[in-house]
């Protein structure tokens, strides 16, 4: 079989301080937020696709990030990580704009008749930023550092079913699956999987083959790259240098933006972004993808161990008012599984639940309880706006007998510390490259070694239905096993997923563009590659 290169994928005072500072009287903001509500999935106001210019210091503010980020790619955690990784290294493939898988450093791929057995024709003629040439050695060594026993890589559970990965030719990697995967291209897409140099064990100097190298990091502050000379894609990497400055709070990052001492920013306060959206020197990027806003309750403690509890707690959340008030309209209504409408087997027939305080209470009732208390943890760090979700949810449910406590935690070491970690807290998932991906990361028995399944669910007939979907070459066999998929997690599982939400970014009309990718927030993470300054 074999698979084209292009083969596609599947509080209000305080608001209105911010809006002051954006420039809008109180009026205008009383009168945009009822506005904003209604703005789904706005659009840029123009793609400005001149012909790229190289130069300019770019700078961003990123709102994710930690103390504790590191350059191993096998430990990435935050949406910092994420872009340092897309500016230092490559992927075997790129996920483009519109889901189409783009070579990148493999020219090109085929599978087997069975799936099982996937090789890739790697680019000759590309080195390291040490001038080390890229070959079959680097890419087997790469990928293989994430299969190691014990470790705690997110892309572990993922490549499970690999039995071997070898070079076998200087330009030609084989890589051999125990059960077929037809979707497996898909999966060298992830942004743990950026090539290294074979051997290669101190991350730091962040050696790669991308178009930028390394001149400082400090984990949590700041880093700075450097276009890399010898970058062998003529067409990218356009600026001298990008800096990346670690800004927790979502209205210092607007501040910075407006006031010009950054150039873009992620994760804008969508409560504020439709007011944001009025300055004629802002581009607001709203691009509709898979991000979704997730309550997990881990199943395997009390009181989440009773399914009727987590469906209680799934009928106590008004997800309307959670995506006007929280999301500002820049998002649609979730419905307690991760595969988003951006995913080629998205079920459009698995309706959202309703809010319903009567069935919560019926559900309570069927676990033997007349009321339920439960601590919520939450900052702002999973996403701009968590705790207001977390006090909004508390007043949903306590109209059905459910007591939520919000405990407000450290933004620093939040996922380390909190996410995982503590039987209920706020979360945001960006998604991955395919329903397998996210499936299995997400919500597989795998998952839970691995450290990414939130929800600790263990559920043997969906690990099964995982893998019959990786060997089901039939389409719409495939598409009705991901149908019931989903409806099992969204009945069965443990997050309360109200909310799929846009991403919205923002940066300075002297930025240019091109069509936005919708995998990761800022084009898919790849700004520095892609962008220009006009």
């Amino acid at each position: 079989m074999t698979i084209s290169p292009w083969s596609k994928t599947g509080a209000i005072d305080k608001e209105a301080d911010m809006a002051l500072d954006l420039g809008i009287g109180r009026r205008e903001f009383l009168i945009g937020s009822a506005a904003a509500a209604g703005m789904i999935g706005l659009m840029p106001r123009s793609l400005r696709a001149a012909t790229p210019k190289k130069g300019g210091n770019f700078r961003i503010g990123v709102g994710d990030f930690a103390v504790t980020d590191t350059l191993d790619p096998a430990l990435y955690e935050t949406y910092f990580q994420l872009f340092l990784f897309r500016q230092l290294r490559n992927n075997l493939i790129e996920f483009g704009p519109g889901g189409v898988l783009v070579p990148e450093l493999a020219e090109s791929w085929e599978g087997s008749a069975d799936a099982k057995t996937w090789v890739f024709k790697l680019r000759s003629g590309v080195t390291f930023h040490d001038g080390r040439p890229f070959t079959a050695e680097d890419a087997a060594y790469s990928l293989n550092r994430h299969r190691i026993e014990g470790t705690t890589s997110s892309a572990a559970p993922i490549l499970k079913p690999v039995s071997d990965i070898k070079a076998t030719g200087k330009y030609e990697l084989t890589v051999s699956l125990s059960e077929g995967n037809v979707g497996f291209p898909d999966i060298m897409t992830l942004e743990t999987l950026g090539m290294v140099p074979n051997g290669e064990t101190d991350f730091a100097k962040g050696i790669g083959t991308g178009g930028y190298m390394l001149v400082s990091f400090e984990p949590g502050v700041k880093s700075v790259v450097k276009r890399n000379p010898n970058y062998w894609k003529a067409d990218r990497a356009h600026f001298d240098s990008v800096e990346m400055i670690a800004i927790k709070d979502a209205a210092a990052r607007t501040s910075a933006l407006v006031s010009g001492s950054i150039d873009a920013c992620n994760f804008v306060d969508l409560k504020t972004a439709g007011l944001l959206k009025r300055k004629p020197e802002i581009e607001l990027l709203s691009v509709a993808g898979k991000a979704h806003y997730t309550f997990p309750m881990l199943m395997d403690a009390d009181p989440f161990k009773n399914n009727d509890v987590r469906t209680a707690m799934k009928y106590a959340v008004n997800r309307e008012e959670m995506v006007k008030v929280i999301a500002g309209g820049f998002a649609s209504v979730g419905n307690d599984q991760p595969i988003t409408s951006s995913y080629k087997f998205h079920n459009p027939d698995l309706k959202p639940k309703a809010y319903d305080p009567d069935k919560a209470k019926f559900h309570l009732k069927q676990a033997g309880l007349d009321k339920l208390s439960v601590e919520l943890f939450v900052s702002e760090t999973p996403f701009a706006g968590a705790t207001d979700a977390a006090v909004l949810y508390r007043e949903h449910a306590a109209k059905a007998g459910i007591d939520i406590k919000v405990t407000k935690t450290p933004e620093d070491g939040y996922w380390n510390d909190i996410w995982f970690k503590k039987p209920f807290c706020a979360a945001r998932w960006s998604g991955r490259a395919n329903e397998d991906a996210m499936l299995a990361l997400a919500y597989s028995t795998d998952g839970i070694a691995a450290g990414w399944n939130e929800t600790h669910m263990s559920d043997p007939k969906l690990d099964q239905m995982l893998v019959a979907a990786r060997i089901e070459f039939d389409e719409a066999k495939r598409r009705q096993i991901y149908y019931d998929i989903q409806a099992l997690i969204s009945e069965t599982g443990g997050a309360v997923c109200p909310v799929v939400a846009n991403f919205v970014d923002a940066c300075t009309t002297k930025v240019g563009h091109g069509e936005l990718a919708s995998d990761f927030s800022m084009d898919g993470g790849r700004f520095a590659e892609r962008w220009w300054f006009v």
